[in-house]
């Protein structure tokens, strides 16, 4: 009777965060092709993790950093951050280089 009450309480918890999120990220019942719950790769925790830190949401940046090891998301950051700066390099015409110095706030160098 207990874990009935456990399972249930769990499905409602899950559908409640689900719920909670507009862009339905980690919806409950989410599988893979195993036929367990759907885990996350490095890329998708670190574009979440950032994500969320750009929206000051400390749920989901909690949520994130658990779905990988901090060394897999701090390198999932990384390449995030090293991509991002490349794209807005390219879309500026600017060395990437200037573009980080610029988006961090520090005088050309």
């Amino acid at each position: 009777m207990l874990d009935r009450v456990r399972k249930a309480y769990g499905r409602f918890r899950d559908a409640m965060r689900a719920r909670s999120r507009p862009d339905g990220e980690g919806r409950p019942g989410k599988e893979s092709r195993g036929g367990g719950k759907r885990t996350h790769n490095l890329f998708e925790a670190a574009a979440a993790y950032v994500s969320a830190c750009a929206e000051d949401d400390q749920d989901r940046i909690d949520e994130a950093a658990g779905w990988v090891s901090p060394e897999a998301l701090s390198f999932g950051v990384n390449e995030l951050a090293c991509r991002a700066v490349i794209a807005l390099a390219r879309e500026r015409d600017e060395s990437p280089r200037t573009v980080a110095r610029e988006l961090l706030g520090l005088p050309p160098a």
